[in-house]
């Protein structure tokens, strides 16, 4: 990989993570970040993957369990976390 790609790539997975850190509340679907960025789903996905090493997805999931875990730390109860944290149910929490 040339480095001027290399350094493009860099920086649209730290756009996309930022989104994410600011929007996953909204809990954005994959097209969303990806048009964020100006790639495609597909070129997202992948190259997402390749430099996090986990899904777009898994990602979003972290960032909003412990987001939740945050909220039940301050003895919230689950039915307000789940719906702080973007989900659309406490099944979707567990």
């Amino acid at each position: 990989m040339q480095y001027a790609q290399a350094a493009e790539d860099y920086n649209r997975i730290e756009r996309a993570v930022l989104f994410l850190e600011e929007n996953f509340k909204r809990q954005p679907d994959l097209k969303e970040v990806a048009t964020s960025i100006g790639l495609s789903e597909y070129h997202f996905q992948r190259l997402f993957s390749r430099w996090a090493g986990v899904s777009p997805k898994r990602f979003l999931q972290f960032l909003t369990l412990e987001y939740a875990k945050e909220l039940l730390e301050e003895s919230r109860n689950l039915l307000d976390v789940t719906y702080a944290a973007g989900l659309s149910s406490p099944g979707r929490l567990h």
